[in-house]
């Protein structure tokens, strides 16, 4: 800590803590005596809730997870946790004058995230990795990390707000809808919730980069990540082909009606509600001969065991009930979920996808931690393998909770049909 830093700290230090106030953190005691580490992911945000706790004056150490390898993701720059990032992250560190560490979890991420990112592919499901990493990674193991350094509490970038609500501790959506990151802490605990702390989740980006550049933080300008940290040019079938060589096969492009219509090369190219890229050349005249129509096609279904992609129009993408698994609910106490829920489900709202509104829905429990979505209105697309995040239907920004989809039944339907 440099002279005119450790002047500003004295400065900021209270004689006395006034009895049972809570700091700004939610711990009584002065900011000074609150030990906080912050998940440094090289970026804007994390960079600028380092510089926002430092400057209140508590304790702050930046941990920087390694998560893929740091030769391949060195020219990265748009993806997260790679070298360059890490440089970032070390170089905000030091200009604020606060500890920071590397941590190398590569080898727990490549099993907890990348296996399974791979065989969902394989699998014909599409994955989310980054809430998978937030419930191995991020939430456990760095949150593990934490406690050891007897940090008060952990925090991170997201979007997402935490409250204290008439029942007990709440996740809420971040006040910015573009910016909005609950969709992907829906796996998030009660027991994590209480530990984690979120500061940016009452701002816009905006604001963020506003205090960036106050803070004159080497970041200031890095634009926003955007690819997956271990697919940093967006083909996630080069990853999949990588992961698991030789697993990849061939096969056949087939239409609801059990006609083949083309070939492909792994079904791990295709993803539920695809429209453009189908491989089965001159799609209007097949459509046109064998249909006696022009509608566009959609890939409807994948069929992993059987290599299969089927197709077929729009309407066959519509679906009102979505099984979901690995539920997790967040206000749940010392109940069980079983216990809260009215026998006839309890009506919420549903997001299917990230980019999608939350929409009307009955959850209904089934046996074995799984559940079952009415969605009030059917939706296209819902893809297996992708999260449904629940929100309460009184008050929207009040994450519920959620699960991963297994499936969507009119899908199933289809898969099930005897097909050539």
């Amino acid at each position: 800590m440099t002279a005119r830093q450790s002047k500003q700290t004295e400065q900021t230090r209270p004689d006395s803590w006034p009895a049972g106030q809570l700091n700004s953190l939610g711990f009584a005691k002065p900011p000074q005596e609150t030990k906080v580490v912050v998940a440094m992911s090289g970026g804007v945000d994390s960079s600028v809730v380092a510089a926002l706790l430092h400057e209140a004056g508590y304790e702050v150490v930046g941990i920087t997870l390694q998560l893929y390898d740091h030769g391949a993701a060195v020219a990265a720059r748009g993806a997260c946790c790679a070298g360059a990032d890490i440089h970032d992250a070390r170089s905000v560190a030091a200009g604020l004058g606060i500890p920071h560490f590397v941590l190398d979890y590569e080898s727990k991420f490549k099993a907890g995230v990348m296996d399974g990112f791979a065989d969902a592919y394989l699998a014909g499901h599409t994955p989310i990795p980054c809430v998978r990493c937030n419930q191995t990674v991020k939430f456990t193991d760095l949150l593990d990390m934490a406690r050891d350094l007897e940090a008060d509490c952990l925090a991170t970038g997201h979007y997402v707000r935490r409250s204290v609500g008439p029942a007990g501790l709440e996740l809420l959506r971040g006040v910015d809808a573009g910016k909005d990151q609950s969709y992907f802490l829906f796996a998030t605990t009660a027991e994590q919730l209480d530990y984690l702390r979120f500061p940016l989740g009452g701002m816009t980006k905006q604001e963020t980069r506003a205090l960036a550049s106050r803070f004159g933080l080497s970041v200031q300008d890095k634009p926003d990540s955007q690819d997956i940290c271990f697919v940093p040019n967006g083909r996630y079938s080069d990853v999949v082909r990588r992961l698991r060589p030789g697993a990849i096969e061939p096969g056949e492009i087939v239409h609801l009606d059990g006609t083949v219509l083309g070939q492909h090369e792994g079904v791990i190219d295709y993803t539920i509600g695809q429209r453009k890229g189908l491989g089965i050349g001159g799609r209007k005249a097949v459509e046109a001969g064998v249909h006696g129509d022009t509608s566009p096609l959609f890939v409807v279904a994948i069929d992993a065991a059987r290599k299969q992609v089927i197709v077929g129009p729009k309407e066959a993408l519509a679906c009102a009930e979505v099984h979901l698994e690995e539920v997790n609910w967040l206000d749940l106490g010392d109940a069980n979920l079983s216990d809260i829920m009215p026998e006839a489900g309890l009506p919420l709202l549903a997001r299917l996808r990230n980019t999608g509104p939350a929409m009307p829905a009955r959850l209904v429990l089934n046996k074995g931690g799984a559940a079952m979505l009415y969605l009030d209105e059917p939706q296209f697309g819902i893809a297996p393998g992708q999260a449904g995040v629940l929100y309460d239907r009184n008050r929207p920004e009040r994450v519920l909770g959620g699960g991963w989809i297994k499936a969507a039944p009119g899908l199933t339907g289809i898969e099930s049909r005897d097909r050539r």
